[in-house]
């Protein structure tokens, strides 16, 4: 009996883009990735239905490591105006 294959989530996405491009057809997608067209065809029927979640998701105005980055220059700015004034006293 064989063991069900994983496939990644990268994998699929590209599999169904392909498959929507419509350049092949599911039959020759299948052989060239050694799946089945119904697997196909199922990943592009999910690929469209979760198509609109994409652009409905909020994307965070600025990442958290650009705040992270910001932060640790201001720190460094605040020590550098400590240390002077430490010396200055």
């Amino acid at each position: 009996m064989k063991s069900k294959r994983k496939f990644s989530s990268e994998f699929k996405a590209k599999v169904a883009i392909e498959a929507l491009k419509e350049q092949s057809t599911l039959s020759e997608l299948a052989i060239k990735y050694q799946l089945t067209p119904n697997q196909i065809s199922q990943w592009k029927k999910e690929f469209l239905e979760k198509a609109p979640q994409v652009f409905a998701m909020k994307t965070p105005e600025k990442s958290h490591e650009d705040e992270v980055n910001a932060l640790y220059k201001k720190i460094g700015e605040l020590q550098i105006a400590n240390d002077f004034f430490a010396n200055i006293c």
